[in-house]
């Protein structure tokens, strides 16, 4: 006893789910170890795929507390190219006196002259809460002046070793440092050297670097330690860096001592004054009060720009503000042991739940939906936790466990259903050509239940008396006729990339333009119905005195848009097209009876089959169902192969002229000449003149003949 669809499919997903469970596991596998190898065009993904965290967040509010005053184009405009002279600057610091603490993206390591260099000490010393920069140099050894070294020890960062490791912060063999005379009276001094990413892209900040035997804090760390009374602590563990300590604030740094920058926004995103507004007194009062005050320059001509994930023109002393308000609010990226152990857990269920779902799942499109859906699901699963909770997890790797398990389920399963495709092979194969079939068995998803829409020129055929044919003969030989007469015609329709939808009794209905799209399918249709009227032809001869009858055929053409597809019953379907298009087909098949001519065409069949056919115009028809009468053709062969029925053609269409203008016995005359030679259609027409010239038509009447059926 057969086993049902159900139960089939079924026993179908028992075979399958452990294959694509395995499928799920190895993928998942696969991804971890190259996330262990870390090969660098997966980390450039990850980091973009960091990158676009931030842009999907957008812009955040930065802390009030943290303010910049920029030298930009206005200041610069206003009070003279850069660099300025010190005394210029010294009256910037002066005017930051409300702060709590002004941290300085500049180094004045040479002399300008005694007034100015004067100046400007005086402005620093004056209040004690100036945080200067330097950098430090990996282009050279040169060892700076003792006394300006000697200003460096007191921001010197002091170290709670564990256990004894590696120092894995970055170091440096020179350092270029504030002049003595200025540096003297800072508070405090922090390094501004940045680093990109290998891409260039700056998303971190060193918080200290290493120079000979000590450790020395950047600006952001510096600045931020003078502003909270605090001193920084280094915690080392064996494995490098373990924490970071500023009083009772810690700082989540990795094992080298690099902070990874939680932005704000583009450039801009702090609250920035000009310095020239600071200078000329344009700032509201009490603006600066007890806030941390970072000055640089921003205008991009002096080239202190660098990329980040949300701007490509970032000033650097951003980037510093930036730091320092993290560390301020406790705003950081979280990426620690427990965010990677949740990628890892993401990363091996994540392909686990796909394969079970692709062994549930039948269809491709239903498979790529299921990915996408799980991908999609995992994108905003991350991008929430970084957007609500700053948890940073790695987007690309579980991403990639899935569309490795997609890829590799899909594989499987296409080799799985080898079988299907040589039942769809061995299915279509009688219906289409072989490079159609070729066709469909790259894309079995398309002939699903249901239909599209599609222009199509669909080709009816038809023995004419047929009735009295089968009354003739047995059944043996009615099934054994109709088999040699079907197999010459098929073969035509399957050469001309149609597609035979249907046998009905001894009709045929081929569909041209389904179910593959074909280039041409019009001028197909039409060269397929005139090899069928010629191999008819080769059919009567072979059977010629053997007791069968000799056979007349008649063809209608229509190309029109039509519902193809497959139609039915999820287990019984049927790949046809259905519609008017189809309809009209159909009647002009019947209306060969009427004319007595063999193949018949709609005008929309006739203008698509471009030129080489030889069409004459038969009859304004209306037929039924439809207002509007339709102009209806002959298709009389090629043009070029008969001079004759070329003339004749001539001829036949001057007489319609006549008919059409209501000169009956004129045109009679015409039709009548013509029916001498055989021209069926014309004694059709010469009959319609007889009548008419006897009982002319009303005044209203347009010429169309009323087909009141098929």
């Amino acid at each position: 006893m057969g086993r049902s669809a159900s139960d089939r499919k079924k026993s179908t997903g028992k075979a399958a789910w452990p294959a694509f469970l395995l499928i799920g596991a190895a993928s998942a596998l696969a991804v971890l170890f190259a996330w262990w190898l870390r090969p660098g065009f997966l980390v450039a993904m990850d980091l973009k795929a960091a990158d676009a965290m931030f842009m999907a967040r957008g812009v955040r509010p930065a802390p009030s507390g943290v303010v910049i005053v920029a030298v930009d184009e206005k200041s610069v405009n206003e009070l003279g190219r850069w660099p300025w002279t010190r005394k210029t600057t010294a009256a910037l610091i002066s005017a930051l006196s409300e702060a709590k603490t002004v941290a300085v993206d500049m180094v004045f390591s040479e002399p300008q002259d005694a007034v100015s260099d004067a100046a400007l000490a005086k402005a620093v010393a004056s209040r004690s809460n100036v945080v200067l920069g330097y950098f430090f140099r990996g282009d050279t050894n040169a060892v700076p002046d003792s006394s300006a070294l000697s200003s460096l020890e007191t921001s010197r960062i002091s170290l709670l070793i564990e256990k004894a490791g590696s120092r894995p912060w970055p170091a440096f063999p020179s350092v270029e440092t504030n002049t003595p005379l200025i540096g003297d009276g800072a508070a405090g001094f922090g390094a501004f050297n940045t680093m990109p990413a290998e891409d260039g892209i700056y998303r971190e900040m060193g918080l200290f670097f290493g120079y000979g035997p000590g450790v020395y804090p950047s600006l952001p760390l510096e600045a931020l330690s003078s502003y909270l009374g605090r001193d920084a602590v280094v915690r080392l563990a064996e494995y490098g860096v373990d924490r970071l300590f500023l009083g009772p604030l810690e700082v989540p740094v990795d094992e080298s001592g690099v902070l990874t920058l939680n932005f704000y926004g583009p450039a801009g995103s702090f609250k920035t004054w000009p310095a020239a507004d600071v200078i000329n007194g344009r700032v509201p009062s009490g603006e600066f009060a007890g806030k941390l005050v970072f000055v640089g320059v921003t205008e991009k001509a002096v080239y202190d720009i660098r990329p980040t994930p949300l701007d490509s023109l970032f000033p650097g002393v951003e980037l510093h503000a930036t730091a320092a308000a993290n560390m301020l609010e406790s705003d950081f990226i979280i990426r620690d042991g427990r965010v990677i152990a949740l990628d890892v857990l993401m990363t091996l269920l994540a392909p686990l739940f796909l394969g079970l779902v692709l062994s549930k799942v039948r269809r491709t499109l239903a498979g790529l939906a299921c990915f996408i859906v799980l991908s999609v699901a995992v994108v905003a699963v991350e991008f929430i936790a970084f957007s609500v909770f700053n948890i940073m997890l790695a987007a690309v790797y579980p991403v990639l466990s899935i569309a490795v398990c997609y890829i590799s389920g899909e594989a499987y399963r296409n080799l799985v259903a080898e079988k299907r495709s040589r039942y769809l092979k061995r299915a279509f194969s009688s219906y289409v050509s072989p490079e159609l079939v070729s066709e469909i068995l790259d894309d079995p998803g398309a002939l699903k239940l249901g239909g599209e829409k599609r222009v199509v020129s669909v080709l009816f055929s038809d023995i004419r008396g047929f009735t009295g044919i089968s009354e003739r003969l047995s059944p043996e030989e009615l099934v054994e006729f109709l088999n040699r007469y079907l197999s010459p015609m098929t073969g035509i329709v399957l050469e001309e990339k149609g597609m035979v939808d249907k046998y009905i009794g001894d009709a045929i209905m081929a569909v041209f333009n389904a179910p593959v799209e074909v280039e041409g399918h019009a001028p197909r249709a039409c060269t397929a119905a005139l090899r069928m009227t010629g191999a008819l032809a080769s059919f009567n001869a072979r059977w010629e005195g053997s007791g069968y009858p000799t056979i007349e055929i008649g063809i209608g053409v229509n190309t029109g848009e039509a519902v193809v597809g497959n139609m039915g019953a999820e287990l019984k379907l049927n790949y046809t097209a259905i519609g008017d298009t189809v309809n009209l087909a159909s009647r002009l098949e019947g209306m060969n009876k009427v004319y007595g001519t063999s193949i018949l065409v709609s005008g929309s069949t006739k203008e698509a089959a471009v030129e080489g056919f030889l069409f004459r115009e038969v009859d304004f028809v209306r037929v039924a169902g439809k207002e509007r009468p339709i102009t209806i053709y002959e298709l009389a062969g090629r043009k070029g192969a008969d001079p004759a029925k070329e003339e004749a053609c001539v001829r036949f269409e001057a007489a319609l002229a006549l008919f059409r203008g209501r000169r009956f016995e004129e045109a009679g005359i015409a039709f009548a000449a013509l029916s001498v030679l055989g021209d069926k259609p014309s004694a059709v027409y010469l009959e319609r003149c007889v009548e008419f010239a006897r009982t002319p038509p009303p005044e209203e009447w347009d010429g169309a003949y009323e087909a009141a059926s098929k």
